[in-house]
């Protein structure tokens, strides 16, 4: 089931969230429809407080991106290994150099802007069988991996930009806040 994404002005994105466990009701259906919620709204990655819920859990699916000319030398990994599901994720280190890289999403639509972010992540986290991992991400997948777990923190990308950067969007995320847009996929707008 494709399920509306919460937009910008929603309370519960600004929340930070609480784990779960073994016992949450519906969890495989919940993923499902996330996944399906992903993939109807073009997107490649997908946090749990962006469907109106305030729990530890996103999914990323980068496999279209094997298609990228800029992403050749990991092709095959994005295509074995793009699609994740992150349940009670935690960061435990972060390093390497900061890297640009113009960032969106579905929650913002039509912005877009250059974040900074270190270009190496480890996290701990359970997949979608209860198994624990831990892993380090040094590719793109690590920029949405931060991005999607800033979601679960109650923090938006356009958190991390400058202050005049701030003031230049303020009219724009005011309007998305409104419901004074118009989007491809189903969304919900904190006004309506």
């Amino acid at each position: 089931m494709i399920l509306p994404i919460y937009a910008y002005g929603e309370p519960v994105l600004r929340k930070k969230t609480v784990d779960i466990d073994k016992n949450y009701p519906e969890l495989d259906q919940l993923i499902k429809n996330m996944f399906d919620t992903l993939y109807a709204s073009h997107g490649i990655g997908l946090a749990a407080p962006q469907i109106g819920l305030n729990i530890r859990l996103f999914i990323i699916d980068a496999t279209p991106l094997a298609e990228d000319e800029d992403y050749q030398d990991i092709k095959k990994d994005l295509e074995n290994n793009g699609q994740k599901i992150f349940i009670n994720p935690k960061i435990i280190k972060r390093e390497g150099e900061l890297w640009k890289f113009n960032e969106g999403c579905l929650s913002i639509p039509d912005i877009r802007e250059d974040i900074k972010r270190p270009e190496i992540i480890t996290i701990e986290y359970y997949d979608e069988n209860w198994v624990k991992k831990t892993e380090t991400f040094k590719d793109i997948r690590a920029r949405i991996i931060q991005h999607e777990y800033d979601h679960i923190e109650g923090i938006l990308f356009t958190d991390l930009l400058s202050p005049l950067k701030k003031k230049l969007i303020k009219r724009k995320l005011e309007d998305i806040s409104k419901g004074k847009i118009q989007v491809d996929y189903k969304i919900k707008f904190h006004s309506r």
